[in-house]
């Protein structure tokens, strides 16, 4: 009895290591389902809750007496939608969908590199806009999604865009 017992335990704890990994690995799975195209519709929608949430905050922070509940919604709703814009960027563009290029082929490297000081940027103006009702930082953000939708999806892909 003690034998079987403790086998079973011994094989439970064996079979939850070897899920582990897979359960973890789910998001980054080679599955091959990607809509490149929607990732930069939620980081503009983003964008513009950002925004709009910085004009509330002024608005509200200017009224007497000052409806702190209001206030602390409309700040909590642009650090949600400003890391959202930081998840896209770090676990679905850098992580998933930009590939390491070899630095022989110059061209292609190049591009690689543009890639990855657009989304560096776009991280840093995200942050920016957690510290802030600055709403430069919110256009800067828009500019450089623009930037990295032109480089991201070349001339072709565009029109292929255009088509769907």
């Amino acid at each position: 009895m003690f034998k079987s017992k403790n086998m079973l335990i011994l094989v439970t704890l064996l079979v939850g290591l070897f899920m582990v990994p897979s359960i973890l690995a789910h998001c980054q799975i080679p599955c091959g389902i990607y809509n490149d195209e929607l990732r930069f519709k939620i980081i503009a929608e983003d964008i513009t809750t950002i925004e709009k949430s910085m004009k509330m905050i002024i608005e509200l922070s200017q009224q007497n007496p000052i409806n702190y509940n209001q206030l602390v919604r409309w700040v909590t709703n642009k650090e949600e939608h400003a890391q959202k814009i930081q998840d896209i960027v770090s676990a679905y563009f850098l992580t998933q969908r930009i590939k390491p290029v070899d630095p022989a082929n110059a061209q292609a490297y190049a591009q690689y590199n543009q890639k990855l000081v657009l989304l560096h940027q776009m991280l840093f103006y995200a942050m920016k806009t957690k510290q802030t009702t600055d709403l430069k930082h919110v256009e800067k953000l828009r500019s450089l999604l623009k930037e990295f939708h032109d480089l991201y999806f070349g001339p072709q892909e565009k029109e292929h865009l255009k088509e769907h």
